[in-house]
């Protein structure tokens, strides 16, 4: 008898602002009954590269823009319940839990774009891996990251797996004189293929109160 195992892959990682695409599959839709998120961008300039975030348990952790890669600050390690933990094991944009996070930017009202703080649309993707075991997880997470240390990129469509559920969660921030972000997370039902590239998925008549497929 053949056992399968409940996998989460994210297929390359890395970012060109304006040409991303993702396709997201969540377990019903798989023949082996594995979620997976593909994440690909629109540029050769990225291709061969594969980021490596090793476990660490030290007490800050500095951020740095992902297109730009200029310097934003340092915010504090990993701590839950006042206590300092070791991160989790990172290899491009998949950790150690089977958790993967993609991306891809629709930009959104400008003038909500560029609001103050430590972590853009990349660092909040790897700091959350190192801090988060599943999908849900992981949105709580984010929520906790921007709203305490700021959002500075523009509007992001997030592709969010863990080995049994696939999200969506759309951000955007609250301008330039504000700190934080707006969102609004969505399940992808199980048996279904998702895709996005550049635009907002998200409506609101699929908003709902059920914190099982709608935060």
């Amino acid at each position: 008898m053949k056992l399968l195992v409940p996998t989460c892959a994210a297929i390359l990682m890395l970012h060109a602002a304006s040409g991303c695409t993702n396709l997201l599959v969540t377990p019903g839709a798989s023949a082996e009954g594995t979620s997976s998120i593909s994440y690909m961008a629109d540029t050769g300039a990225l291709f061969g590269t594969l980021g490596h975030y090793p476990p660490t348990n030290e007490f800050s952790r500095t951020t740095y823009d992902w297109d730009s890669g200029a310097y934003l600050g340092v915010i504090p390690g990993f701590t839950e319940n006042g206590t300092r933990k070791e991160t989790y094991n990172v290899i491009a944009n998949t950790n150690e839990h089977g958790l993967s996070i993609g991306e891809t930017t629709f930009g959104g009202n400008a003038t909500l774009a560029g609001g103050p703080g430590l972590l853009s649309y990349g660092s909040v993707i790897w700091v959350t891996l190192q801090r988060a075991k599943t999908a849900r997880e992981a949105i709580t997470v984010m929520d906790q990251l921007m709203q305490a240390y700021g959002y500075t990129s523009d509007g992001e469509s997030f592709s969010v797996a863990d080995p049994n559920e696939v999200w969506i969660m759309e951000v955007v921030g609250k301008g330039p004189q504000t700190k934080g972000s707006v969102w609004v997370a969505k399940r992808i039902p199980d048996g279904y293929v998702s895709a996005h590239a550049n635009q907002a998925r998200i409506r609101a008549p699929l908003v709902t109160d059920d914190p099982t497929t709608c935060r």
